[in-house]
């Protein structure tokens, strides 16, 4: 039973062994030059003006939900159009239950004024 798991143990030692070695050795290999302007804080090529615990305006964290619900969105359709033939009317089915949610959602979006900016 044990030597079903052999190989996996294999696969994470060598792959902890590599991972710390790369490390190590770019610690090592490395010029290490620090100067002033290298570690001077860097945001969008002008001086920070602003904490960086200040509070963001919420359209950013919507756009971003909106960005990761239609990137899902296209994450389910790839494997679901190669599958097609296997999985049926069930599964078609399925699938245009899945998008008319994320297109009520996107209309409901759209009305409400989220993917207008100003």
């Amino acid at each position: 039973m044990l030597a079903n798991y052999l190989p996996i143990l294999l696969f994470l030692i060598v792959s902890i062994g590599l991972g710390f070695t790369l490390l190590v050795a770019g610690k090592l290999l490395s010029p290490s030059k620090p100067s002033a302007q290298k570690n001077s804080p860097y945001e969008c090529g002008f001086e920070a003006f602003e904490d960086a615990r200040m509070k963001f305006d919420v359209r950013y964290y919507l756009v971003a939900i909106l960005f990761i619900l239609f990137d899902l969105e296209i994450a389910f359709l790839f494997p679901w159009a190669i599958v097609l033939d296997d999985i049926g009317v069930f599964g078609f089915l399925a699938m245009v239950v899945f998008l008319l949610v994320l297109v009520v959602g996107f209309i409901y979006e759209w009305m409400r004024g989220a993917l207008e900016w100003e």
